[in-house]
């Protein structure tokens, strides 16, 4: 069994590293990545020292991009040099940064809330939160408090995820938060910096973006700047669509890998090495290139 995508106190996740290591160790685990957005510095964790996990771990990072104004993911693994991801990511995602974009988007968010009525109890609304983490989270927490905003939400109601991807992140959508005067990582740099740290760049998780032809998507990318691998096997996907990427891989000669996505009790009913329950990665898959 493998999990290469989980997160850790050092991005959004709430379960430290040592925490981590011990439930994959559980699990008999054979290899893993804590792929942590934007940094490496998780590798530096003391719990690393303790020899607590027996498996393989592939040292990897989830880096934030945008491509023709959406926002997608690129997991990196294989890091050789981890300091050149971390004197890149500063650029990006520095703590002022990060508490600048953080500060930016409840207040995007609130406005738009106001316009269309829908209720909320900014007191409520968690504080004090780690930059690292993500304040749409919580207004989204506060929102689903309120019966009435049920109805005026719509699909944006059905899950955070449907909520953030279609609603927030897209260009198209009244909720859309974007466009703020913060640098983006643009996706080709994004790949350009994973390789210069030694790395193999993977698309993450393409069913989670919900875009209308997730496939068409991707050869976008791949003419943009080619891939290495693609995130075949995530809880986003279901059986036929981790199917659809696996095929797509092996036809444009990508290396493939899969993850859960781990954030602890942020996503509870996400479990380390099954998703959801149905996440098995062939091993073989990981052995072809980790």
């Amino acid at each position: 069994m493998v999990d290469m995508h989980m997160h850790t106190l050092y991005s959004d996740g709430d379960k430290t590293v040592e925490e981590v290591l011990k439930m994959c160790e559980e699990k008999k685990l054979e290899y893993i990545s804590i792929t942590d957005h934007n940094t490496c510095k998780q590798y530096e964790d003391e719990a690393l020292k303790k020899n607590i996990f027996t498996g393989k771990i592939i040292k990897g990072v989830e880096m934030n991009a945008t491509f023709r104004n959406k926002k997608i993911e690129v997991l990196g693994y294989k890091i050789k040099e981890p300091k050149i991801i971390e004197e890149w990511s500063q650029k990006f995602f520095s703590e002022e940064i990060l508490k600048q974009q953080q500060e930016e988007s409840k207040r995007k968010l609130l406005d738009i809330c106001d316009k269309k009525g829908i209720i909320y109890d900014e007191s409520k609304i968690e504080k004090n939160i780690p930059v690292t983490d993500y304040i749409t989270i919580y207004i989204y927490k506060e929102l689903m408090r309120h019966e009435e905003n049920y109805e005026i939400l719509g699909e944006f109601a059905e899950s955070l995820n449907v909520f953030i991807r279609k609603g927030l992140m897209n260009p198209d959508s009244e909720y859309y938060t974007g466009s703020d005067n913060v640098p983006k990582p643009m996706y080709a740099d994004v790949i350009d910096v994973i390789h210069k740290a030694g790395g193999l760049a993977f698309l993450a998780h393409p069913f989670e973006y919900r875009f209308e032809d997730t496939i068409g998507f991707i050869d976008e990318l791949m003419e943009d700047k080619k891939l290495d691998g693609v995130e075949c096997f995530h809880p986003s996907a279901d059986e036929d669509g981790m199917k659809i990427l696996v095929g797509y891989a092996k036809k444009h000669n990508l290396y493939i890998s899969g993850g859960s996505d781990f954030h602890g009790s942020k996503k509870p009913d996400v479990e380390i090495g099954v998703g959801k329950g149905n996440l098995h990665i062939p091993r073989d898959y990981i052995e072809k290139w980790a």
